[in-house]
């Protein structure tokens, strides 16, 4: 697809009018309109500018300018580089912070970057293989090997990271292990709560999912910290009861 298109994709896609558009990059919707319909050919400084004003995930801000014929800006950066090392120290205090309570980073495949030592109780008996790097924490959670048989809300669980995942190869593998339900009146989505069964007891954990917005590297922007949470006083006092720190 060439830039023109490309743009006006993406602009419709994040359910802009071209006037909506053009407010936001200061420029003028007549001069919008002439790159949609290629009569304008945009320097790199417009092409960021656009890709910014849409709010576009950094990983799509360099596709954009690809498209438009330029090098990416933003750099991909493997997370066990040294120059990232502020990055990962930043993580591990984060976690060790986070104790009693499980906390795990993922990336943007939902594949477990880093973990806390709680995060061991929520995957007591889970199959070794799925264990395994790369771990991905969704199929972990729903493989019939893995978290689901101690799940106690599983249908509702599963649709809760139905709705916040694409249409792609792994959520048509995920929708095979779990009963196809549709969601009840008391389905609050992303409010959802995991029901957990575990070897201290019942556990009834939330999430909080925090990400790096200022980042200006497509490894580091696209990492998620997602921290558990008690849900109840019970699950409040069965982590804070746990010996050590975990």
């Amino acid at each position: 697809m060439d830039f023109p298109h490309t743009l006006r994709a993406t602009r419709q896609r994040r359910r802009l009018s071209q006037l909506d558009l053009a407010l936001r990059a200061g420029t003028t919707q007549r001069h919008l309109s002439f790159i949609e319909s290629g009569r304008s050919r945009p320097g790199r400084t417009m092409v960021v500018r656009l890709g910014e004003s849409m709010e576009l995930p950094l990983r799509e801000r360099n596709e954009l300018l690809l498209a438009a014929g330029y090098a990416p800006v933003y750099p991909q950066t493997p997370l066990d580089d040294p120059s990232l090392e502020h990055v990962r120290a930043a993580l591990r205090h984060i976690l060790t912070g986070h104790l009693p309570y499980p906390a795990i980073v993922v990336d943007a495949h939902h594949d477990l970057v880093l973990a806390n030592d709680a995060f061991d109780l929520l995957t007591e008996g889970v199959a070794e293989h799925l264990l395994r790097p790369p771990v991905n924490v969704l199929r972990l959670s729903l493989h019939p090997e893995g978290l689901a048989p101690r799940i106690v809300n599983l249908a509702q669980w599963a649709q809760h990271i139905f709705d916040r995942m694409p249409q792609d190869a792994l959520h048509e593998e995920l929708s095979g292990y779990v009963p196809s339900a549709a969601p009840g009146p008391d389905h609050v989505g992303f409010a959802t709560p995991l029901h957990l069964r575990s070897s201290r007891g019942e556990l009834r954990l939330t999430t909080t999912i925090t990400t790096f917005a200022t980042a200006l590297d497509v490894t580091v922007a696209e990492l998620k910290l997602e921290a558990f949470l008690p849900a109840d006083q019970a699950t409040a006092a069965l982590l804070a009861g746990q010996p050590g720190n975990w």
